[in-house]
């Protein structure tokens, strides 16, 4: 695919941070913009895409802008849940609307019928000025609701709507969908599901029908989520393909109106138009959990809890040694933040389990290997909190760790075996099969995963270290490997004999790992 030209010399480009590169284009660029007209939107972006420009971010629409398009004519898409930073009585919804409408809402109620609440929606618009490779400029249009107050481990329906459209009214009424808030107390059982690096196609989309037949509590995407930018280097060829995110919010809308998508942050994500550090396309397009460090900056970090299960999602970009367009961005307070929620969830009597989930890998043997950075900075406030389960994306396969303690193997976990981290140590998961193009192992190296089991004692890979170099080790905790497709699943119950199955799966439903973490 050939990228849009941003303009920065390649050999700038490589010694610019994330704040550099955004100085640099808007300097550049700002004069060059001009947005998509109303007639431009009329003549063919009503149907909910948008094309494949980029976008920025930039003033809110004049409100001769609003008026342009009638409202009966635009049609809301893209709907997508997340938890506030209490999963009992707060949800956020969020949607895209083709073209700016007025007085945007959400109606809610305990029956499709009665939808009686009415909630105010929040206007986000990126734009995307007209350069060399984009045949026309891109505005988009991006609305949040946040609903307070819901009763706990309730069932909701809801439809989101503006001036000129009700999705109360007959003809609308197809559009009313609905949620779960979580339980006041842990449950006996549920299950939630986690990949990263899905993009847009027909695997992308294979693994939301199979998330669906699961009916999942919520649902955890640990970055690389759409690949607008496809690059993902912070360098002048990260180009934005601002239109990507049309096509893939259509595409998980199946899962995600219904289901809490809950979204962390990964290196295709830093997108340099929108802010200094890339994250202005993520706050524009969805709205998280707000008790991170610093939600305004970073809102791929956060906490939420769902029965017996603290959830906790971090920016891997912070601390990566492979990737530095953000590295030490948060200035130390992201793994500050980090060590005080692990303690606060472990001194939690209702939580049993602990799950972290971020980008890039503590440990893997595919192409990008482990980073040095998250080694450094976070293993070992995983291992003090004695983290039950780390969840990555990042390389595009499946690939499962024994219970790694100090480094090494705690414990071997074979398939369908059981640990516990308090005594053996931590399993990290790379669950990057969730649609985009798929890696590999190293040369030589077979893959092993349940029915195809291959007995290999080590393998040789490599980290990442500060200095941007490759560090060769021979590693004898990659327990299994799969070039395939696939999610996790894990089912979580509670009692006086807490435990987490965790498994992966096929979007064909075939099963190709599976093991517990025990406590009690």
């Amino acid at each position: 695919m050939d990228l849009p030209d941003f303009g920065i010399p390649p050999q700038l480009a490589r010694r610019m941070s994330m704040a550099e590169q955004h100085e640099y284009l808007r300097t550049k660029l700002t004069r060059r913009r001009t947005l998509v007209t109303a007639g431009a939107v009329a003549s063919g972006l009503l149907t909910g895409c948008s094309g494949s420009g980029s976008g920025t971010g930039g003033p809110k629409p004049s409100p001769s802008t609003l008026t342009k398009v009638p409202g009966s004519a635009v049609a809301p898409f893209g709907r997508h849940l997340a938890f506030g930073a209490d999963a009992k009585t707060q949800m956020r919804i969020s949607w895209q609307v083709p073209a700016a409408v007025r007085k945007p809402y959400v109606r809610i109620g305990l029956r499709p019928d009665e939808l009686d609440r009415k909630t105010e929606a929040e206007l986000r618009d990126l734009k995307t000025p007209e350069r060399a490779g984009v045949s026309a400029a891109v505005e988009q249009y991006y609305l949040h609701a946040a609903l307070d107050g819901l009763r706990p481990a309730t069932t909701y329906y809801y439809g989101v709507g503006h001036d000129g459209f009700d999705p109360a009214s007959p003809g609308n009424r197809a559009t009313i969908a609905s949620f779960r808030t979580a339980p006041a107390s842990p449950p006996e059982r549920f299950v939630f599901t986690a990949f990263g690096d899905q993009g847009v196609g027909t695997h992308a989309a294979d693994n939301d029908r199979a998330l669906l037949r699961l009916d999942p509590a919520f649902h955890l995407h640990a970055g690389d989520i759409c690949y607008a930018n496809p690059t993902g280097k912070g360098k002048d060829s990260d180009a934005f393909q601002a239109g990507m995110w049309d096509v893939f919010l259509k595409q998980t809308e199946s899962v995600a109106k219904s289901v809490p998508w809950m979204v962390t942050t990964g290196n295709h994500d830093m997108e340099a138009w929108y802010s200094p550090d890339g994250y202005g396309g993520q706050l524009a397009r969805f709205s998280l959990p707000d008790n991170g460090f610093d939600p305004r900056t970073a809102p791929g970090v956060y906490a939420f809890t769902y029965g017996n299960v603290g959830v906790v999602a971090l920016d891997a970009n912070d601390v990566s040694y492979e990737i530095p367009a953000n590295f030490g961005y948060s200035e130390g307070r992201q793994t500050k933040w980090l060590d005080r929620r692990l303690g606060e969830l472990r001194a939690d009597g209702s939580v049993d389990f602990v799950v972290v989930y971020f980008h890039h890998c503590a440990y893997s043997t595919s192409t990008h290997a482990s980073d040095g950075g998250i080694r450094a900075e976070w293993v070992p406030l995983f291992a003090r909190h004695e983290v039950d389960l780390v969840i990555n994306g990042h390389n595009h396969v499946y690939e499962r760790t024994d219970a790694i303690k100090n480094g090494e193997v705690g414990k071997p976990v074979p398939i369908g075996a059981a640990t516990d981290p308090r005594r053996d140590g931590i399993v990290y998961v790379t669950a990057g099969g969730g649609g985009k193009d798929l890696y590999g192992f190293p040369n030589g190296v077979e893959e092993s995963y349940e029915g195809h089991v291959t007995e290999r004692e080590s393998v040789d890979s490599f980290r990442w270290t500060r200095s941007r170099d490759t560090k060769a080790e021979n590693v004898e905790w990659s327990r299994v490997r799969y070039r395939g497709f696939s999610f996790l699943a894990v089912e979580a119950r509670s009692g006086t004999k807490p435990r987490l199955t965790v498994s992966a799966l096929t979007p064909e439903g075939e099963r190709i790992d599976h093991f517990e973490v025990r406590r009690g």
